[in-house]
């Protein structure tokens, strides 16, 4: 696993992915059905979820647009899905020039480092979401999710929240004393705990 002391320019991105692949191993056919914090979506919409935006974030990084697709990322064996598309985002965003080219998104433009910093937020926050559902512990990585929540307390605006299925972000949410750093980052990014 790679450590901010790496320096590697991806290492929140391939920390996200390891951090969210551990949860995705402990799920079980059976709990695909599994409601999740995101009230809309059951286990298997939040795996299709984030396996297909890891891809997405890959496409748009690499100038290919938004090459989203209709397929079932929790069918079969979702893991070795998940693996491919760690592989996948993790080159793209590994690319020269990536991390300093401007993408323009719907909701305004960014570099690559800022759409990478992105991607890692919602795999990380989804593998919280995954390990809630499934009843995983939460306390995922405690060095990526304090870096995580600075940096989303700068850049996540509160334009940005409203309810679910309305804005990106739901309203921040009290914690308990004593949270973990992933339960912080959550509550910050609206989820209840």
């Amino acid at each position: 696993m790679e450590s901010k002391q790496d320096s590697a320019p991806t290492w929140q991105l391939s920390r996200a992915f390891a951090s969210t692949r551990v949860v995705l191993a402990k799920v079980g056919p059976d709990q695909l059905d599994a409601a999740t914090p995101c009230a809309s979506w059951d286990v298997r919409a939040l795996i299709n979820h984030f396996v297909g935006s890891a891809r997405w974030g890959a496409s748009v990084a690499m100038g290919a647009g938004d090459e989203s697709t209709d397929e079932d990322h929790a069918a079969g064996d979702f893991l070795a899905g998940y693996d491919d598309s760690i592989k996948v985002a993790l080159a793209a965003f590994g690319s020269a020039g990536v991390l300093e080219r401007r993408i323009e998104l719907a909701f305004g433009e960014f570099s690559g480092a800022d759409l990478m910093g992105m991607v890692a937020r919602d795999q990380f926050t989804h593998g919280w979401d995954l390990a809630r559902a499934i009843g995983y512990p939460t306390d995922l990585d405690p060095e990526l999710a304090d870096e995580l929540l600075i940096q989303a307390r700068v850049e996540i605006l509160d334009g940005y929240r409203g309810a679910e299925g309305e804005a990106v972000f739901g309203p921040v949410v009290d914690v308990p004393a004593g949270a973990c750093p992933a339960d912080r980052l959550a509550a910050f990014l609206g989820r209840s705990m």
